[in-house]
């Protein structure tokens, strides 16, 4: 063992040795900023303003060294990259949806990076229509998103929103479907979320404030007359306001939703031109969203009822007092999400960490439940655009089992499956998946899902990476990654570990994660990572671990608290510099955020988030090896966060031989590269790095 890690160490060495390029220095100028009559330093302060050219030469100086420290496996990311790419099947289609009369999809061809979007009319013979080819229209750009066309009741004429700097700023745009030509209108610097009403063309959309992107106000769009009419503005800085459309296509809601309250406003989608009743009034910790039901409308809320429950009121009495129980509240059972079709409701529930479907007939309390193969899954509702349907559309994926898309016929209860995602070159029968429970430090019991080559053994050889997020109630489902295979065929173990802040045990789950509890899910990872090398999943040498956004907040706050039990570590799009960021209420998403980390101008929630902030809590220590991402776009976690970090840490580390090294993507912004190709180079290099200092080099 010893000699294996000598072995280690002289790799990691000879790599950092070869950069040709020296890691950027940055220039340290003190900065004090108080709260609370503490005063903390922070010399890289400075590094906030991408105007400030400095900064820029700094960013590609991150790049310049990043790009020496990896030349030596240029060959081997060629190879990841030319396997990840030959298990995309380049020729493909997504199954086809019915809404009103046409049949809708995408279609994908070879060597092309985006999507193209199709119709057609719902009648033996008829011919497909192109509507819009993403790939003419990236032609010239570094990035671009283009929303599916949403078409006005006429079916002739559609709405669609682009991005074209990953900053989730957009336009939309119009187009007649019968001539093919785009309409002069445009609405520019909006969210990409609108809506059509039923009649006078009008489209409703929102629009963020253009500091803070806060979504805050609801526009009325007529077309013919090109005019756009402030119709809602949301004051309360916590809140954001978006739009949508029920199912039934009877109402346009307006939905305002902080992290812990909401209410809704709807308004007839046949006179659009009329004003927005309020549902319910908001109130303090509570939650609800509504449902169209024709005869009456379905809530699902928190009121009363933490895992939520479904509830029913007339037309008429909106009002909570009026609100009566359908599906009652069940502690053990979560319900996240419900469709309310003519005959049927559909829950997607979660019992025991996994999600279910629950099929209901409507007027009774007891469903069927759908059944699922493998022991750790994800199962979603997938394109279900018809109220009058007796058919359900959902997806399944596993850790091992690409996508598949099912239509469940609600009167039979039969599953029927559409398509299995071809995957070339890859046999799912090669591959095996589990689903085990780690001991957390309280006594709570950590689910882990796991997935590993056919023949693997519990020895304690094998090279690890575990991934964890653990915030805003947002779950981590088991999914397939056809890259992931790239390591798993070169011994590696892959592991998500569903900690709290996450909602995969149910609503406390995530209570327990967030505010003035948030440590438990930097202490759940480790107790996860501690078991699965106590378990021999890894060699204790070989572990590895990877997270992004919040869960780059997790991955330097992880470094600080066990920076012995990671070899290497990749956190993109890092948040970690909490407390900076949360004090500043003119930065996207800031406000937003007090309800979950905490409100930093109340000292608890200072002190506390001081605590564990990982760019506060840098210190002279050996650092596992690190490779940041970041994009100079990003309007979630500004560029400046990682590079500070990234400079404070090259500073202060006491093990200046191991790697560390930052990649800024220039033009980009959160989401990363917009190619389904592209992107896959950036995946490349994140597995060189770990195959590198796992010894592996092919």
């Amino acid at each position: 063992m010893f000699r294996q890690a000598l072995l280690f160490l002289s790799l990691v060495f000879t790599q950092v040795q070869a950069a040709e390029v020296s890691a950027p220095i940055a220039e340290k100028i003190p900065t004090k900023l108080t709260k609370h009559k503490d005063t903390r330093i922070d010399n890289y302060f400075w590094m906030k303003d991408k105007r400030n050219p400095k900064v820029i030469e700094h960013l590609k100086a991150e790049n310049a060294y990043t790009d020496s420290v990896m030349k030596d496996s240029k060959d081997l990311q060629e190879k990841l990259y030319t396997e990840m790419r030959s298990r995309i099947k380049e020729d493909d289609q997504s199954v086809p949806y019915i809404e009103r009369n046409y049949l809708y999809l995408t279609r994908n061809f070879q060597g092309k990076e985006y999507p193209v979007y199709y119709r057609q009319k719902n009648v033996q013979g008829a011919k497909e229509e192109q509507l819009l080819d993403v790939n003419e229209m990236a032609k010239g750009l570094d990035f671009i998103h283009v929303s599916f066309p949403d078409f006005y009741n006429d079916e002739k004429t559609y709405a669609y929103a682009v991005d074209t700097k990953g900053d989730r700023v957009f336009t939309i745009y119009f187009k007649d479907a019968e001539t093919g030509k785009t309409l002069p209108q445009q609405i520019e610097g909006v969210t990409g979320n609108f809506v059509w009403a039923e009649t006078g063309k009008v489209l409703f959309y929102t629009k963020h404030d253009p500091i803070t992107l806060r979504s805050d106000k609801v526009y009325r769009y007529e077309l013919e007359a090109n005019k756009s009419t402030l119709v809602y503005t949301e004051k309360d800085e916590k809140f954001e306001a978006s739009i949508g459309k029920s199912l039934s296509r009877d109402y346009v809601y307006i939905y305002n939703g902080s992290t812990l309250s909401s209410e809704v406003m709807l308004l007839s989608s046949k006179d659009p031109f009329g004003k927005f009743k309020l549902f319910s009034p908001r109130k303090k910790d509570q939650l609800y969203s509504v449902m169209d039901g024709k005869d009456r409308f379905y809530i699902l809320t928190n009121w009363k009822a933490k895992n939520f429950r479904l509830m029913e009121t007339s037309l008429k009495e909106t009002a909570q007092k009026n609100w009566k129980d359908v599906i009652a509240h069940r502690p053990d059972v979560f319900i996240e999400e419900a469709s309310v079709f003519k005959n049927y409701i559909i829950l997607s529930e979660r019992s025991n960490g996994l999600t279910q479907i629950n099929v209901i007939k409507r007027g009774e309390n007891k469903g069927t439940y759908i059944n699922f193969p493998d022991p750790a899954y994800s199962v979603y509702s997938a394109m279900n655009a018809e109220y009058d349907s007796n058919v359900f559309r959902y997806g399944f994926i596993s850790m091992n089992r690409p996508a598949s898309f099912y239509d469940f016929n609600c009167e039979t209860k039969e599953s029927k499956l559409l398509k299995e995602k071809e995957v070339p070159k890859y046999d799912s029968s090669q591959y095996v998946s589990e689903r085990i429970f780690a001991t957390a430090k309280d006594g709570v019991k950590i689910p882990i899902s796991l997935v590993y080559k056919k023949g693997f053994k519990k020895d304690g050889t094998n090279p690890l990476l575990v991934y964890g997020y653990g915030s805003y109630g947002m779950s981590s489902d088991p999914y397939f990654s056809p890259a992931r295979v790239s390591l798993l065929d070169r011994g590696f173990v892959y592991a998500i570990i569903h900690i709290r802040g996450g909602a995969e045990m149910g609503r406390a789950w995530y209570e327990d994660g967030k505010f003035l509890k948030k440590k438990n899910t930097f202490t759940d990872f480790v107790a996860g990572t501690e078991f699965l090398v106590n378990e021999k999943y890894g060699n204790p040498k070989k572990v590895f671990a990877n997270g992004g956004s919040a869960g780059g907040l997790l991955m330097g706050a992880i470094m600080n608290l066990r920076p012995d039990l990671y070899t290497g570590i990749v956190a993109e799009v890092p948040f970690v510099d909490v407390v900076t960021t949360m004090l500043d209420s003119s930065l996207p998403l800031t406000t937003g955020e007090y309800e979950e980390w905490g409100n930093p101008n109340d000292k608890k929630y200072y002190e506390y988030m001081k605590s564990y902030s990982p760019y506060d809590n840098v210190k002279p220590m050996d650092y596992p090896n690190l490779f940041v991402t970041t994009g100079l776009n990003d309007s979630q976690v500004s560029f400046w966060e990682p590079t500070k970090w990234v400079s404070k840490i090259r500073d202060m580390r006491t093990d200046k031989s191991k790697i560390l090294m930052m990649k800024i993507e220039m033009d980009v912004g959160h989401g990363g590269k917009s190619g389904r190709f592209e992107y896959l180079r950036d995946e490349a290099l994140q597995y060189a790095f770990y195959l590198n200092l796992a010894g592996v080099k092919q």
